[in-house]
């Protein structure tokens, strides 16, 4: 036990070592981002470069919630927190799409003015062409750190490195609309600048709807839901191959963090000894930590089986 306990120490440091590796490296070109853009958009007059500009800015800031929310859940169990501190991760990615969604509305907000305003009479200002060169810059160095970003989220079963691939690539698909904004209001002519304000909108809008995925998500794993049923068929399929074992039920299952915890209740032949029931318990245990990490939480509870029908919960 203690050998476990050890090896679910070490992996979790790892695991948060890189996790804050990615992170920094997409901090880094956020941050990037955010001064090329804003600064770019101001003396480009493009209203939808600043706003883009101010996505990068939250996504700097999310990574920083990653951080200290991975940090946090990387703590090993303690006297007041046995099963960990792995909600701490499910809780900053909620506070992402909080973020993510404040900004998104402010975004679109910001823009609809723009258009409220043009269509009052007041004059938009053309943007400059150095204005789509960072936008085109921004959307292949986000699609870039999305897929980076997005492949150690899967492999280091981080909810929150996931939840800010999904950020880095809203900020692409962003930039995209921005681009397309930018480049009709050069192209077309003076009467469709106003096309600039629409991509910001619309830019806003994707962001908000990025957003309410994310916390949609973040509140499920906070409210202990169980896992999807497929996952839960594959549970009672893993442990009703486990020799011994017979009518595996009454599973629930939840997540706490990056760890999944699994409580069932299984039956075995009554006539066995309390140790050979305690080894087949043992095995399904293994088998199922096998199968979805070695630091998943396992509870089985042992029922006496006769070999007659009865009823399952």
């Amino acid at each position: 036990m203690k050998t476990d306990e050890a090896s679910i120490s070490l992996y979790s440091k790892t695991r948060y070592r890189q996790i804050r590796r990615v992170t920094l490296i997409g901090s880094g070109l956020n941050l990037i981002l955010s001064v090329l853009k804003i600064g770019g958009g101001i003396l480009g007059k493009s209203r939808a470069l600043i706003a883009d500009g101010f996505h990068s800015l939250s996504d700097f800031s999310t990574d920083i919630a990653v951080i200290i929310g991975t940090s946090l859940a990387s703590k090993p169990k303690d006297k007041t927190h046995d099963y960990g501190h792995g909600k701490y991760e499910t809780l900053s990615t909620f506070l992402i799409g909080i973020l993510l969604g404040i900004v998104g509305f402010f975004i679109a907000k910001n823009g609809i003015h723009i258009i409220i305003r043009a269509a009052n009479g007041e004059v938009l200002q053309k943007p400059d062409i150095i204005t789509v060169i960072i936008a085109v810059f921004s959307i292949v160095s986000k699609e870039l750190l999305y897929r980076y970003t997005i492949k150690k989220g899967i492999l280091l079963n981080s909810s929150a490195l996931k939840a800010n691939a999904v950020h880095h690539r809203t900020d692409a698909f962003s930039s995209v609309g921005t681009t397309l904004g930018i480049t009709g209001a050069i192209v077309l002519g003076r009467k469709w600048i106003i096309l600039d304000p629409i991509a910001a909108v619309a830019v806003g809008s994707l962001i908000v709807f990025a957003a309410l995925r994310i916390i949609i998500k973040a509140v499920n794993e906070l409210m202990e839901s169980s896992l999807s049923d497929e996952s839960e068929e594959e549970i009672i399929g893993i442990i009703g191959k486990v020799p011994g074992v017979h009518v595996p039920h009454n599973l629930k299952t939840r997540r706490i963090g990056n760890v999944i915890a699994i409580d069932v209740h299984i039956r075995i032949d009554q006539n066995l000894t309390i140790k050979q029931g305690h080894e087949i318990a043992t095995n399904a245990e293994v088998a199922i930590k096998d199968r979805f990490g070695l630091d998943t939480i396992v509870n089985v509870h042992m029922e006496p089986y006769s070999g007659k029908p009865t009823a399952a919960n």
